[in-house]
């Protein structure tokens, strides 16, 4: 059986209280509870708070579904940062701490479920091949792990995440049989498995068998974009993607797009540079011409694209956060500015996925996922649990997505 949740993380500018008060109201059974910095803290909520929070719960019809260990509670300019796989001890013991801070909560609260995802391959592993992140990744679970007692019920759920070191559910699936613990499961969301299977539907019904939790949003298909180093070895494929490849040289920028190949510069490229620019681009059997940007004639400032454009950013893996952040100004140019043709240069919203679907999570019934073969699969391959609506890019308009989401699942999954 599968019944409807919501996540606090959609609901963060209400009091933790009032938004129980508000997902009870909506007709949920359950409830995601959340860590946030300035909702629900870990490291600054008391017993006497927890107790108060239980209380509430014997006076509601909703249920705590799960506790989500938060991607933005370090820096929110960097969510999932620092990592389980973080190569600093220092880092990692963080956001260890932080899962067992989750699983602190849970045993408090009387919560069967912990989630929290793998975190991203950064430069940082990239400079140092010879330690695997797959190692660091499994010893901090385990750490993780050990802090369950004999008599919890608590269960650790994987969540893998468009970008994230496990994205697809085959890697989920592996990563929970390695691991080989009975409080080790995996955690899907419809949205990440839209982005990240080239057949969601089967996926979820091989990874049905294995998770115990569920987070529900809609996705459209965007411009599949991919930002890499510029090296004589480039995989280029454009029928997979457009290409963003950044120049270590000089901090340059040459955009590899079938209609609009752009070079963005901080200086005049000389004529030797411009040859070897349009080189790469003629081996890409691009037939348009290069246009030249100058990069400090970019805008920089704040745009209608910020929340697309820093959920596309942080999922792009294995840059420094300055090249991403640099690459910012670049992305809200080609999403906002016409070509010679009036033409928008990036007419959809831009995705770093392995299918072109965008990571961006829509109130369901306002993208393009099946939600009905979705559920199918899954009741189908044996999933019971919560299906916990997580809307967090729609906190502004957390009583439309809050109501809508209810309508729209409730004709899939039990309602209440």
């Amino acid at each position: 059986m599968t019944k409807l949740s919501y996540s606090t993380f959609g609901l963060t500018n209400l009091g933790f209280l009032d938004a129980i008060d508000a997902v009870d109201k909506a007709g949920y059974p359950g409830i995601e509870l959340s860590f946030h910095r300035d909702q629900f803290n870990p490291f600054e909520i008391t017993d006497k708070y927890l107790a108060k929070i239980k209380q509430r719960f014997e006076t509601t019809n909703v249920k705590p579904a799960c506790v989500a260990t938060a991607s933005h509670f370090f820096t929110p300019s960097r969510p999932h940062e620092p990592s389980l796989m973080c190569i600093d001890m220092a880092g990692r013991k963080r956001r260890i701490n932080l899962v067992k801070r989750g699983i602190e909560v849970a045993r408090k609260l009387d919560v069967p479920l912990v989630t929290f995802g793998s975190g991203f391959i950064r430069d940082e592993h990239v400079v140092n091949p010879l330690i695997n992140p797959k190692e660091l990744l499994m010893d901090s679970i385990r750490q993780c792990l050990r802090e369950i007692r004999k008599d919890d019920d608590i269960t650790l759920l994987i969540e893998p995440e468009p970008g994230m070191f496990i994205e697809t559910l085959d890697q989920g699936i592996d990563l929970v049989n390695e691991v080989n613990s009975p409080n080790f499961k995996l955690h899907l969301d419809l949205c990440h498995n839209y982005c990240s299977e080239n057949d969601y539907i089967s996926a979820l019904a091989k990874a049905a068998p294995h998770a115990r939790y569920l987070h529900v949003s809609d996705a459209k298909e965007g411009y599949n974009l991919k930002i890499i180093k510029m090296s004589e070895n480039m995989a280029i494929d454009l029928n997979f993607a457009g290409y963003l490849v950044y120049s270590p040289e000089n901090a340059d920028f040459l955009l590899l797009d079938r209609q609009n190949p752009i070079y963005f510069y901080d200086d005049q490229p000389t004529k030797e540079q411009k040859k070897r620019i349009e080189e790469t681009v003629d081996r890409t059997n691009i037939k348009e011409a290069v246009v030249y940007v100058d990069y400090n004639s970019l805008f920089a400032g704040s745009t209608e694209f910020d929340n697309e454009i820093f959920t596309y950013l942080i999922s792009v893996p294995g840059l420094s956060f300055d090249v991403l952040e640099r690459a910012k100004p670049i992305i809200s140019y080609l999403r906002g500015t016409k070509n010679s043709d009036g033409k928008i240069l990036m007419d959809k919203m831009v995705a770093n996925t392995i299918t072109g679907i965008v990571h961006f999570h829509e109130i369901p019934g306002e993208g393009s996922l099946d939600f009905e073969a979705s559920f199918k699969a899954l009741n189908e391959n044996g999933f019971s649990g919560y299906a916990s609506v997580e809307l967090y890019h729609h906190v502004a308009s957390w009583e439309k997505a809050l109501a809508d989401s209810f309508k729209h699942l409730s004709q899939y999954v039990e309602g209440n």
